[in-house]
């Protein structure tokens, strides 16, 4: 008998196995299939199909999911860092410059980890646009 929290042993709709952690996937930018290439073209932009298993990545979108989750937890950071950087008595310039480059490389960093795990945990859990029973 198999262990149902196993996910290596849980097919999925596509009829392979699930090999790869969504969250390995998704921290390490990789393919949600074989975990070995890259995910991402050209900074953002998902591939059509990975490189190195050929799985279709089309399918994949994740909306504004990830800008939300960037957006809140980067304002709170930015927030705080700002407060601690006035608080130390430094000059106007000096905290627009540094929370200026917080802002531009961590949201960089961070959509693509938040869009890669997004990406990942779709295909996961092999989820689809929802539809009704007139659209078959």
């Amino acid at each position: 008998m198999t262990d149902p929290l196993d996910h290596k042993n849980i097919e999925t709709d596509r009829g392979m196995p699930r090999s790869v952690s969504p969250y390995k996937a998704g921290f390490s930018c990789k393919c949600p299939n074989c975990g070995i290439s890259p995910l991402f073209q050209n900074g953002l932009e998902i591939r059509e199909t990975c490189e190195g298993c050929g799985f279709d990545l089309s399918a994949a979108d994740t909306g504004d999911g990830a800008q939300v989750f960037v957006i809140l937890i980067l304002g709170a950071i930015c927030a705080i860092l700002g407060f601690i950087l006035t608080g130390a008595g430094l000059s106007t310039p000096v905290i627009i410059g540094v929370l200026t480059v917080v802002i531009i490389g961590g949201s960089y960093w961070m959509l693509r980890i938040f869009k890669a795990t997004l990406v990942a945990l779709q295909f996961h859990h092999d989820a689809h646009q929802g539809q009704t029973e007139d659209e078959d």
